[in-house]
Formats: structure tokens, sequence, C-alpha cells
């Protein structure tokens, strides 16, 4: 099996186990994430923090977000362009939020397009040592590497629940590994740069 073959089975079985968490479980979770990285995460004011809006079975990362911009960061949430490209409207409070493709929402095209310096990224699968298996489209590596051609280098924390950690995820030589990775039984670091 290759390494491709090999992360399409573990993204499959893993999305198939946080599906089976039923929405009250999901929304618990999602709380006790907020509590551990609420404050955990350090951060000087106004500190762009890219998070996102759940679709599906997604962790809900909006009570995390919340405390973040009461502690004066500036956030914003992917938003789809094409098959091949993501970019990062900020996310203001009160703006309308609209249909922004593939199930997501989030604000509309006349909102600041950001530069995050602390991203908060969706997963399918995460192993101990920092590596993530996404959905597959590679839209996150892609944004990602766009930032570092830039002379960004900004901070990933992976969010997932407990049951999407797998034994080993197979990396190749274009994945990026996180620098946390935050679930519902809390923040662990692969980086010492957070707190």
């Amino acid at each position: 099996m290759t390494a491709k073959e090999l992360k399409a089975q573990l993204r499959n079985e893993r999305l198939s186990a946080r599906d089976a968490i039923p929405a009250e479980k999901r929304a618990s979770k999602s709380l006790a994430m907020a509590d551990h990285a609420g404050e955990a995460v350090g951060f000087a004011l106004d500190t762009i923090v890219s998070g996102f809006l759940p679709i599906r079975s997604e962790a809900d990362l909006r009570p995390l977000m919340a405390r973040f911009a009461v502690r004066g960061a500036r956030l914003c949430v992917p938003a789809i362009l094409d098959r091949q490209t993501i970019v990062f409207r900020e996310l203001a409070e009160g703006a309308p939020l609209i249909d922004t493709g593939f199930g997501t929402v989030g604000p509309s095209a006349d909102a600041a397009i950001l530069d995050p310096e602390i991203m908060l990224v969706p997963l399918s699968a995460f192993d101990a040592r920092g590596h993530r298996i996404g959905y597959g489209a590679g839209h996150y590596d892609r944004a990602i590497s766009r930032l570092r051609q830039k002379g960004l280098h900004p901070k990933l924390i992976g969010i997932a629940f407990d049951c999407q950690e797998v034994a080993h995820v197979p990396d190749e030589p274009h994945d990026i590994s996180l620098d946390a990775i935050l679930t519902e039984s809390g923040l662990r670091f692969f980086a010492s740069w957070i707190g």
C-alpha cells in the first residue's frame, strides 16, 4: 500500500469515528477545547489567528475564537476561491456570513484578506509526532506554503477529537508538521513557542 493509499484509508476511518460522536458530545468536547487553549496559547495584541466555522462533524471553534478575540486576537477564517486556493478573510464582529462553497460559510468577498500568524488547522487524522492528514484537497498545505514563500511562518495548531489520533501518519516530503494539537483532552505541544 502506498503512502497516499494508507492516508486515504486512515482519513476514512478517523472521519467515520468523528462522525459517530453524537452532536451533544461534540459540543461538550468543543467547549473543553476552549477551556484547554483559551488562555494557554500565547500571542500579542492584534495577532492574526485563523480558525474555521464547523462543517459536518468538525469541532466547533467559535467558543475558542471568542476567547481569543477577547484577548485581542484579530480573527479570520478560510474562504475557498477554487479547487486549489483558500485565502483567509477577516471575521469581524457582527459582519454577515454568506455561503462560501463546499458547505462552508464565512465573510463576504469584501472582507479583508489576512495572513494568519497562528492557524487552527482542521484535519482528519494525526499522530503523536505532530504529523497530520488533511481532507485530501491540499488547501491548507498550499496556503501554508504560500505564506512561507512570503517569508511568514504561521504557528500551526491542529484541531481534532481524541478519536482521530492514529499510531503513525505516513509522512511525505511535502507534508507540513503541526506545532501543537488541540483535542478535548488538552493541548499537546510539538514546539516550544506556545504558552
